[in-house]
């Protein structure tokens, strides 16, 4: 995929997190590391088909808990970004791990997002593979802008505004789907899901044994 950046000026190639750069970042975050593994939702379950509900209270254990048991959880499940009703939580909130389209690695969480994508006339789809934890072992080529802004919150209420290129702008789209009660299949056509359907079927045995082959392995 080509870069279409200004070449001219240096790139801060620092891993952000939360949206700042920092100067080093844990493979596992300490999110992670507090955190303790949840069951992904699949497919079909209702609480990946309805809207999740806002979050009104923030600075809570809960919340914090919540935050850590869904880093961890995306790890094991070798995700890039983790929706809260993707381990049964019906909030609107997700957390990722992901790189752009310069490489950079992007960690954090973000509450109540709100995305922003290019207008129509300065818009550029892009047609690239995308995989979901709660449709295990299958890949299909779904279109998304190449640019998007999430603005949001953390978990202590504090503003955030998330900028993503390439695939880390696919992710924030992804998972703000999920918020809103979507998958990545309802924006396939009816033979690809279909297929996505049909791989998941056949692999989804697979990918659970994985799982619970990492989670045992970081002693959960």
């Amino acid at each position: 995929m080509s870069v279409r950046h200004e070449r001219s000026r240096p790139v801060d190639r620092r891993v952000r997190v939360q949206g700042r750069p920092v100067d080093a970042c844990p493979a596992l975050p300490p999110e992670a590391e507090r955190g303790s593994v949840r069951r992904v939702t699949v497919v079909g379950e209702e609480v990946l088909s309805r809207p999740c509900r806002e979050v009104t209270e923030f600075g809570t254990p809960q919340l914090s808990a919540l935050i850590d048991d869904m880093f961890l959880t995306m790890y094991v499940a070798d995700g890039a970004g983790l929706a809260a009703n993707q381990v049964a939580v019906g909030l609107r909130l997700f957390v990722y791990d992901c790189p752009d389209d310069y490489g950079i690695r992007h960690v954090g969480h973000i509450i109540n997002p709100v995305l922003d994508l290019p207008d129509p006339g300065n818009r550029r789809l892009v047609d690239d593979f995308e995989g979901c934890l709660s449709v295990p072992g299958a890949r299909m080529p779904v279109p998304r802008t190449d640019r998007a802004v999430a603005r949001g919150l953390d978990k202590d209420g504090n503003p955030l505004v998330i900028e993503g290129t390439g695939y880390f702008a696919r992710c924030l789209q992804h998972e703000t789907d999920h918020l809103l009660g979507h998958t990545y299949l309802d924006r396939l056509s009816k033979r690809h899901r279909k297929d996505a359907l049909r791989q998941m079927a056949e692999r989804r045995e697979d990918v659970f044994a994985q799982r619970a082959i990492k989670t045992s392995r970081l002693g959960q």
